[in-house]
């Protein structure tokens, strides 16, 4: 297996430099990528940078089977500029790199991936950017308003922990089993809101809709 460097790079968005690491699958098994996935971190003002284990972990299951996966720091972390905009500054962050990603990979589908305000972020911009697959660890359902977000049309997993501290697991999986059409929902047994001990089941989760033969469907 060859190992690629990350790439480490800087965009410019509407609040100056958006700091942005991209990862490439293994070029002896992929000579061109799947898709490529945009990974979103958790809520700023509570220590969430693109470092964070379980945004890195879907990041790794994603370039693993095959897609680039790209990180970046929210405004106002890490190296990106600008100041905490409570989901909106953070909404164009998200579309800019997306728009960068789609210019730079033309013709390649596009997969979104966010955890907690991360998955929040993703499903606010599903319907801007149609992804072909949609991937919510922890989506703070009860902590934001999910009442005008449009349910997604394109395959979508929720990964969800049944300890979860901060986001109630009961409330996120009545939400997920009332959609129409339906979500692929995995709760994993006693993981906390981080999936301490349990971040292999997050991978495991995530490779399995990503390696599904029913992507092909969709892209």
């Amino acid at each position: 297996m060859s190992i690629v460097a990350p790439e480490r790079t800087t965009l410019v968005g509407a609040a100056g430099d958006i700091e942005t690491l991209v990862e490439l699958p293994d070029p002896a098994l992929y000579s061109q990528p799947r898709a490529v996935a945009v990974c979103c971190h958790p809520h700023p003002l509570f220590g969430g940078a693109m470092i964070n284990k379980v945004i890195h972990t879907v990041a790794r299951s994603f370039v693993a089977s095959g897609a680039v996966a790209i990180r970046f720091n929210f405004r106002g972390v890490g190296a990106s500029a600008g100041v905490h905009d409570a989901g909106r500054g953070e909404l164009d962050d998200l579309i800019r790199v997306a728009e960068w990603a789609r210019a730079r990979w033309p013709a390649t589908p596009l997969w979104l991936g966010g955890f907690s305000f991360g998955a929040w972020m993703v499903l606010r911009a599903h319907a801007i950017l149609t992804p072909q697959l949609l991937v919510t660890v922890a989506p703070p359902v009860g902590r934001w308003s999910f009442d005008d977000i449009p349910k997604p049309r394109c395959p979508w997993l929720v990964v969800q922990g049944s300890n979860d501290e901060l986001v109630d697991a009961e409330v996120v999986r009545r939400y997920a089993h009332t959609l129409d059409p339906a979500v692929d929902y995995v709760e994993i047994e006693a993981a906390d809101h981080f999936f301490h001990g349990r971040l292999h089941a997050v991978s495991d989760a995530v490779s399995r809709v990503a390696n599904s033969p029913h992507r092909a469907r969709y892209e």
